[in-house]
């Protein structure tokens, strides 16, 4: 692959609930309809991608356990999403996931299957990887394979206990597995600028993370946690709604960073939830 031209993005956070998946579908619908070609790899035993975007995983001959054990290319497991623009493709997963987890960690070389598996992979501008909510195998894969983590954090009392492993996690890989590895955003979640204690999390993300914390805040919206139910992406389900409005304008944020995760100098085109 040419890692040059192509962004491959770990969605990480090893707590359950906080839009990883969420994050995953709809920011890459989002990028995919400003005319990047993406593709999301289903990570997750749970295929909660796979299921959010009205995949049946169980009626998949191929997943992306046949991915990282060499037994049949992206070409031929990638299901294509049906969008406006054909720019938006899947890598689906299964539950069969969690038993072949266990079977995986037996391997040699097992960080390292998925990211040999992607440099046969090309013509993608963005590969976003849903992870589990652990740090096994699976998600040491994502980290292996990736140059950038985005890590979401509800924004609730809770959102930075046990951080510290996960980050611990990342600096680990990044020293012995692999040493481009940089965590490039942090997005806050469930945001509700009412809140007091919402806006109080989020100061405290900016204190730990600084810039790396994204302008945008995906605000508290009951569309996005009923779009999976109906197998459709946000801009589907409900393209008028406060959830399309912020994961687009987390898209032209993600593409006016770049792979550095700074911000630029221009105004932002972040949305109306900001302070």
């Amino acid at each position: 692959m040419d890692n040059d031209s192509c962004r491959i993005i770990a969605i990480v956070n090893h707590k359950g609930g906080v839009g990883k998946t969420t994050t995953t579908i709809n920011l890459g619908t989002a990028l995919a309809k400003l005319k990047k070609k993406v593709l999301l790899i289903d990570m997750d035993p749970g295929a909660h991608a796979t299921y959010g975007l009205g995949i049946l995983a169980h009626r998949r001959e191929r997943t992306v356990y046949d991915l990282m054990r060499g037994r049949a290319p992206v070409n031929e497991i990638k299901v294509e999403i049906a969008l406006d623009q054909e720019n938006l493709d899947l890598v689906p997963a299964s539950i069969e996931l969690a038993e072949a987890e266990v079977q995986l960690s037996g391997l040699p070389g097992r960080e390292f299957l998925l990211k040999e598996a992607l440099n046969e992979v090309h013509s993608y501008d963005y590969i976003f990887i849903d992870c589990p909510p652990s740090l096994a195998v699976l998600t040491l894969n994502a980290m292996v394979a990736a140059r950038e983590i985005f890590i979401p954090l509800q924004t609730e009392y809770l959102a930075m206990q046990g951080l510290g492993k996960l980050l611990e996690t990342v600096k680990i890989v990044k020293h012995r597995l692999n040493r481009d590895l940089e965590i490039t955003g942090v997005l806050a979640t469930r945001y509700d600028k009412r809140k007091i204690l919402n806006r109080e999390v989020v100061n405290r993300i900016k204190e730990h993370f600084g810039e790396k914390v994204f302008d945008v805040r995906i605000r508290e919206n009951i569309s996005l946690a009923e779009s999976p139910s109906h197998g459709l992406t946000i801009f589907e389900y409900f393209p008028g709604s406060y959830g399309a409005e912020d994961y687009m304008a987390l898209a032209k944020e993600v593409l006016n960073r770049g792979k550095n995760g700074r911000k630029e100098k221009t105004r932002s085109s972040g949305s109306a939830q900001l302070d």
